[in-house]
């Protein structure tokens, strides 16, 4: 090992005093002889350097020098890619390939260079001219792949994806990219199936069991997705996100103490972050521990002071203990951190509901409606925070722009059909009552969990029967 360490060092040094030399010719004008190897070594030199305009001048002194070595056209062609010299890049190219016209990393170069001006099209031609004459299939296949994701066409960048797998098995990112695809082209069934192939063909990849279990937390199959992480975590022990994201199954499935245990497992083998501690914190909430809740969103405070969920997180835990309050100072700090998220403010409205400040829970509704305009749950709240006031008008005015929004919501319906009972609109809150049940018989008790008292109704009671 020492001496492997001593030959690497020697050679790095080599090739320092080599580009030292380089650049004192360069200083002096002068015309000194490198052989390709050394040329080769000078340019990757410069380029880790960051130093483009040098680089793409020794490539040129190595043409001069090395007329017969294409490589270093292909090499003036990348630097002056780099530099934005697209013109310049594609006619080195062609000269290029009047050499050697089916040389993979002309082809490869030049499906780069498309790629970087957003010509996709060009830029898979090329890609797939590369394939005809290389060897090295896996990598062309992924930077097609990658072009049509570009496009937006991630059906076809699956089908790429897997032919790079075909190649070769091993390559992770191509697994990782391709879970992407599949999620974002919503074919979650399909990544299933595809899966669970690849693994029938390579039993020993804990990436492809990782993202099945991902797929079938997907699907809510929570059950299978912690056999798949199990599974993950044999074959790779230190598996940490495998760890991670198995307790996020086992809290889907409320076993919050297990959840816990399984977060904590991900110290042993990665920093603990500020996710990992809220999401303990969560599950501490959810198990009413809210002692240690507040321990560990605190944790996840100090691990990161801009994490948000944390902060709405005490403040959650402080409305359950009734201090009402001090959680509006921690969801103020949430909001402060992120103030379009509509969560926080639907929280917001609630808390300073029940501390009776109306003006301010009726603007955070309003945030809610604003940021999330598919949320039909808010209108409910929207709606009764002018029913606590007595004020009939805005209150109807409330459910029924809600109502006008999501027509088939059975909820709105029958909150409609309370508030006429209650009004004494009976005519309205009847017919309102019989949409309700039309649309949706099971959620007919909602009425009485709002207003109990309705349940001495016997009209209500009626109609409700005649619907059963």
């Amino acid at each position: 090992m020492k001496e492997d360490e001593d030959d690497f060092l020697s050679h790095n040094s080599d090739i320092q005093s080599m580009v030292d030399r380089f650049e004192q010719m360069l200083n002096k004008n002068e015309v000194g002889f490198f052989d390709v190897h050394a040329f080769e070594d000078i340019i990757d030199n410069l380029i880790d350097k960051k130093n483009i305009s040098k680089a793409l001048k020794a490539a040129q002194i190595a043409f001069q020098q090395h007329p017969y070595s294409i490589v270093f056209l292909i090499r003036q062609a990348q630097l002056q890619a780099a530099s934005n010299q697209i013109q310049k890049s594609l006619e080195l190219l062609s000269k290029a390939e009047t050499f050697e016209p089916h040389n993979p990393e002309i082809l490869m170069t030049r499906g780069n260079i498309y790629s970087q001006i957003n010509d996709f099209d060009n830029a898979i031609k090329s890609y797939k001219n590369a394939l005809k004459c290389s060897d090295d299939k896996d990598e062309i296949f992924m930077n097609i792949a990658f072009e049509y994701e570009n496009k937006g066409d991630y059906n076809s960048a699956i089908e790429y994806l897997k032919k790079s797998l075909d190649e070769n098995p091993e390559n992770e990112y191509a697994l990782y990219e391709l879970a992407f695809c599949f999620d974002i082209a919503e074919k979650t069934e399909d990544s299933i199936a595809y899966y669970n192939h690849f693994i029938n063909e390579n039993p020993y990849s804990p990436s492809a069991w990782y993202n099945l279990g991902i797929s079938y937390n997907k699907l809510g199959l929570f059950e299978k997705a912690i056999d798949a992480y199990d599974y993950a975590i044999v074959i790779q022990e230190d598996f940490s996100s495998a760890y991670f994201n198995k307790a996020n199954s086992l809290a889907n499935l409320e076993q919050y103490e297990l959840a816990i245990l399984t977060y904590k497992e991900t110290f042993q083998f990665e920093q603990a972050d500020a996710t990992s501690y809220y999401y303990i914190g969560e599950c501490y909430e959810k198990l009413e521990d809210y002692q240690n809740a507040m321990v560990y969103y605190n944790k996840s405070i100090k691990t990161d002071k801009n994490y948000a969920d944390a902060y709405v997180g005490m403040a959650v835990v402080l409305d359950y203990e009734n201090r009402l309050t001090e959680g509006i100072h921690y969801l103020k700090k949430g909001l402060e951190l992120d103030n379009v998220n509509p969560d926080y403010w639907y929280i917001f409205g609630e808390i300073q509901q029940k501390l009776g400040f109306y003006e301010e829970a009726e603007l955070a509704y309003q945030k809610v409606v604003e940021y999330d305009a598919n949320n039909s749950e808010v209108w409910l709240d929207y709606s009764n925070l002018f029913y606590e006031q007595a004020n009939e008008i805005e209150t109807f005015s409330i459910i029924n722009e809600a109502i006008n929004r999501f027509p088939t919501n059975a909820m709105l319906h029958y909150r409609l059909a309370a508030y006429n009972f209650i009004f004494g609109y009976v005519a309205e809150a009847t017919k309102d009552l019989e949409n309700a049940l039309s649309l949706d018989y099971s959620k007919h008790d909602t009425l009485f969990e709002f207003e109990p008292k309705l349940k001495n109704n016997i009209l209500i009671l009626q109609l409700i029967e005649s619907y059963k």
